[in-house]
């Protein structure tokens, strides 16, 4: 991807405590209704452009999600916090003639505009820059991970190796602590070469310059409040930023987050239903990290959290494989009641968080803080990629049944006793 591709995308513009249930029959009956709502919703989104936390366009997305909250019939709020926005410029290897260019990884450190000039090598050798492979979100894991930590090279070139060809970056769960050397992360199109450079240890010219901006980025917030507000609240959470278009990464969470909320709008459920899409994803979960601040007893005081992850309902494309959906539960009795929502929506469990393993995603947040928790994370070929747009990445169909899942897992919560102890 060249620079002026990376700004292209960057500057893209564009009543009871239970449903009753022949209300619920009639949702289900209506399907082709709900499939229309979440293909238009996710057509929205993507059009949108480039989804980073804290540009025009996450504004801009934003200002709709909380226009589409509106719609539904709730009062949203803007829930707004502070970052050091980073927006790179030059960021390039030169080899010769040839310039590759590239994005640094964000929780890394930079170089000036002159950057590193040195060997390129392969990691472990004593050349001044060493070349790896990774694939999206390992950069703090594996030979990436001990290269940043061991500073055993002055700059790294990482090969970003996703489901699908192109720059996949990785996100940076480390923002507010960076660390290491410049990482500057290339296609994996450019692996063949850089490969061959490495072997001859080419001398090379690494460039990962980047300008800092003060900025702000806003949640979307919204409650509805239930029968009896003494009752530990049930909070529903999507992320609403990352990298790219986001198509199948962000989409389907997004609506059905959208569509659990116009279930209970109107079904006056016993306890406080909270929603709340996040920006600050690929920053380190800014933005739910800032949500639960603000409310320092959300956690341990609420019945329980359901997390619309990555990937729901993306599609699997030609050529590509797929390991199902990843289901990260607080505990066994939770797990349950999530494998049990989506066996009955059809919906296959590729694989289970073994109990006490940190989950992926924002649902870290809750399980540091020791809450109750239900997860999903989704596999997709398209993760991070540019490529992650139009409506063929999705599943529509998946994703209505993972809304009726999600629906009927967050009903079971409504009604639990008060006591929120596992």
């Amino acid at each position: 991807m060249t620079r002026r591709q990376w700004m292209a995308i960057a500057t893209c513009t564009l009543s009871g405590a239970i449903l009753p249930p022949r209300l619920l029959a009639a949702q289900r009956e209506h399907s082709p209704d709900l499939e229309a709502r979440i293909s238009h919703v996710i057509s929205q989104y993507e059009r949108q452009g480039f989804h980073r936390t804290g540009t025009d366009v996450d504004r801009r997305s934003g200002d709709w999600l909380y226009e589409e909250v509106i719609r539904i019939g709730l009062t949203p709020e803007r829930e707004s916090f502070e970052l050091n926005r980073v927006d790179p410029g030059e960021c390039h290897v030169l080899i010769g003639n040839r310039r590759i260019e590239g994005l640094p990884l964000f929780d890394g450190t930079f170089t000036d505009r002159i950057g590193i000039r040195g060997r390129l090598g392969p990691l472990g050798s004593d050349a001044e820059i060493g070349l790896v492979e990774a694939p999206p979100n390992t950069s703090a894991a594996g030979p990436l991970g001990d290269a940043r930590r061991q500073l055993r090279h002055r700059g790294l070139i990482c090969i970003t190796r996703g489901g699908r060809p192109g720059l996949c970056p990785s996100n940076a769960d480390f923002f507010l602590r960076p660390y290491g050397p410049p990482v500057l992360q290339v296609s994996s199109e450019e692996s063949s070469f850089l490969s061959e450079q490495a072997q001859r240890n080419a001398d090379v010219t690494l460039i990962a310059a980047v300008r800092r901006r003060p900025q702000k980025a806003f949640n979307v917030a919204a409650q509805i409040t239930g029968k009896n507000p003494t009752l530990p609240p049930l909070v529903v959470m999507t992320p609403r930023s990352g990298w790219y278009a986001c198509a199948s990464e962000r989409g389907g969470g997004i609506a059905c987050w959208l569509e659990l909320m116009r279930t209970f709008v109107a079904a006056e459920p016993a306890r406080d239903v909270i929603f709340v899409a996040s920006s600050g994803h690929e920053l380190g979960h800014l933005g739910i990290d800032t949500f639960v601040e603000r409310r320092p007893s959300i956690v341990s005081n609420s019945v329980g959290w359901i997390h619309l992850g990555a990937n729901v309902g993306a599609a699997i494309l030609p050529g590509s494989t797929t390991q199902g959906t990843t289901i990260q539960a607080s505990d066994d009795e939770f797990e349950g009641l999530l494998g049990d929502a989506m066996t009955a929506s059809d919906l296959r469990i590729g694989r289970r968080n073994s109990r006490g393993t940190i989950p992926g995603g924002e649902a870290e947040v809750v399980h540091r803080g020791g809450g109750r928790y239900v997860s999903v994370i989704g596999s997709n070929s398209l993760f991070h990629n540019p490529s992650d747009r139009g409506q063929e990445v999705v599943n529509v169909p998946e994703i209505a049944r993972f809304a009726g899942a999600f629906g009927d897992l967050a009903r079971t919560l409504i009604i639990r006793p008060r006591q929120v102890g596992r």
